[in-house]
């Protein structure tokens, strides 16, 4: 059975553990040397070469997500683990890299084995550590120094503030790399393919339905006539031309309207009763976009133009359910 006073315990010993962190996280900004901090990110975005990130243990578990984060927003980087270095990793470095070590203690054994052999490789290496008098410090061109006073861990042992401060010192760097690159949402689409977080970046044009696929009638077709091409196609509409251009749509909304005031359809052609004010939107525009318009306008389809205002496709509320954006 589960001792009643130990378990109400267990959130105050989180909420302890978060004002620790939440503290020595605030304190971040006036620790790090902002000169150094510039120089940091200089030398990244100068680098011609690959850049790598290497650690051990919690750190490079650290710089591993960071490495991830830095080519998801624009800066592509690759993670070595340190000890998988000593073991014939190194031989993908270059003299044309840059290397960012993450070691806390900035002395990790494994680390310091390999410090010459990287030295002689790259063409510079950087640090994160939370010692500046260290050996890795001491041995970088740069390095960033998080001044870390305690760990939540109560008797200061695990890394745990440690390891938090060098997560978001390392989400700091994307983040600036990611500005000074004007890394684009579209940007950021191309790189997250898969999943959700891709998906809410899909412009109208990924999921339109093109021209070619849309009944395109006379406006002196009759609406008797229109039926058949509307109904086979399966998108509710078709545009209306005058010559070559487009002056307009009918929709089953349009027929269904035309029946309950119970006119002629034999006879009565699509350019009397078609929408000539329809909604429509550009290509490039986020699907966030087109389901935005839906819902103020309460419709379910819009017509899509490109640039130069020439009708493309139509994108609909069934195609955006369909790709599981929504």
């Amino acid at each position: 059975m589960v001792n009643k006073k130990t378990n109400n315990n267990f959130f105050k010993s989180a909420k302890r553990t978060f004002e620790k962190e939440i503290n020595s996280l605030s304190r971040i900004p006036n620790d790090l040397n902002k000169q150094n901090y510039n120089k940091f990110c200089e030398e990244i975005l100068s680098n011609k070469g690959n850049l790598f990130l290497m650690g051990i243990g919690k750190s490079g578990n650290i710089a591993e997500k960071v490495s991830s984060t830095l080519s998801s927003t624009g800066t592509p980087s690759i993670y070595i683990n340190a000890a998988e270095a000593s073991h014939g990793d190194l031989g993908v470095l270059t003299k044309k890299d840059l290397l960012i070590i993450f070691s806390f203690s900035g002395e990790t054994e494994e680390i310091l084995k390999i410090l010459p052999s990287c030295k002689k490789k790259v063409k510079n290496i950087l640090s994160i550590t939370g010692n500046k008098k260290s050996t890795l410090s001491k041995n970088s061109k740069l390095s960033l120094t998080l001044n870390v006073r305690e760990e939540a861990c109560p008797m200061d042992l695990a890394p745990t503030t440690s390891s938090t401060s060098m997560l978001v010192l390392g989400d700091a760097l994307a983040i600036s790399l990611l500005e000074a690159n004007k890394f684009s949402k579209k940007d950021f689409a191309e790189n997250h393919p898969g999943g959700s977080l891709g998906k809410k970046f899909y412009t109208v044009k990924d999921v339109m339905v093109k021209t070619s696929k849309i009944p395109i009638l006379s406006e002196k077709t009759s609406i008797n006539e229109a039926i058949y091409p509307i109904s086979s196609q399966g998108l509710g509409l078709a545009l209306v031309k005058k010559n070559r251009e487009i002056i307009g749509i009918f929709t089953d909304g349009d027929l269904r309207r035309c029946l309950e005031k119970k006119i002629d359809i034999r006879s009565l052609s699509l350019g009397k009763v078609m929408t000539k004010d329809f909604k429509w939107l550009v290509e490039d525009e986020l699907i966030s976009k087109a389901i935005s318009m839906m819902e103020k306008n309460k419709i379910f389809s819009l017509i899509v133009k490109n640039n130069k205002e020439k009708i493309v496709g139509l994108i609909r509320m069934h195609e955006i359910l369909e790709s599981k954006i929504i």
